[in-house]
């Protein structure tokens, strides 16, 4: 299995950016997919999640209404919008997939997961 993301780079506050995270090597449409973030010195945290057929999302409170996550199911892709970006958003970000059930309290789990992307880089500068 093989997640790729691209789309980071360095974008001024209150810019935007969307970030691709493709798969391969096995059923897309099967997969929960997430992503998260980390900051230098932080721990790795829950950005957002989509369920397998798009229909059910999850995001974190500090995104929640400038990041928007979605998926193409035909192009084995999922996405992430980032909008009104602030300096605080600066970190790799990273996609992840499971193929356990849908469940809201498990999403912000890093073991939730079973698969990870190798990362991008998002900067925002001010």
């Amino acid at each position: 299995v093989q997640l790729v993301e691209s789309g980071g780079g360095l974008v001024q506050a209150g810019g935007s950016l969307r970030l691709s995270c493709v798969v391969s090597g096995r059923t897309f449409s099967s997969y929960v997919m997430g992503w998260f973030r980390q900051a230098p010195g932080k721990e790795r945290e829950f950005v957002a999640a989509i369920s397998w057929g798009g229909g059910s999302t999850s995001y974190a409170g500090s995104v929640k209404g400038r990041f928007t996550i979605s998926r193409d199911n035909a192009k084995n892709t999922v996405y992430l919008q980032l909008n009104s970006l602030k300096p605080e958003d600066t970190a790799v970000y990273y996609c992840a997939g499971s193929s356990r059930s849908w469940r809201y309290s498990d999403l912000g789990a890093r073991g939730y997961y079973d698969d990870w992307g190798q990362g991008t880089q998002v900067t925002v500068s001010s």
